[in-house]
């Protein structure tokens, strides 16, 4: 396992994260696309104990999940970059955004997700399609 440093944009807040595998999970759901304003986020989904904040104060904003449950974002509250979301359904995980790590550049992507939701013009990208799921497993 290695730990990868992350920051937002203004670099107010900055974290690390453990990882076994750095990659990304492409989520193409309709709360990450009008949260973040594009197609899809990249993200990991990590133990809540592997990530630790080690400066700045999160702001959050919360809402209900496919499941109804609720979902917890917590970002930069100068630059509003979006650092990680908490599905409560999911227990005590975290789905980090990728984007705002260290070296995510060169990190393939290992699955997508909410493929049901892709525009029409846009490709599924994973090299393993079997790693495609129109709901998030």
């Amino acid at each position: 396992m290695s730990t990868f440093n992350g920051a937002c944009h203004c670099k107010e807040i900055s974290y690390t994260v453990k990882l076994e595998q750095p990659s990304h999970i492409l989520c193409h759901c309709d709360a990450c696309k009008e949260i973040n304003g594009g197609e899809f986020t990249l993200n990991q989904v990590v133990p809540e104990g592997d990530f630790q904040l080690i400066k700045g104060t999160l702001g959050k904003y919360t809402y209900a999940g496919d499941s109804g449950n609720p979902v917890h974002c917590y970002f930069c509250p100068n630059c509003t970059t979006h650092i990680y979301h908490h599905q409560t359904v999911k227990g005590p995980f975290y789905i980090v955004r990728t984007a705002t790590l260290e070296g995510a550049k060169e990190w393939p992507v290992a699955a997508e997700v909410y493929t049901k939701n892709l525009a029409k013009w846009q490709p599924i990208v994973v090299d393993d399609k079997s790693k495609a799921f129109e709901l998030a497993p």
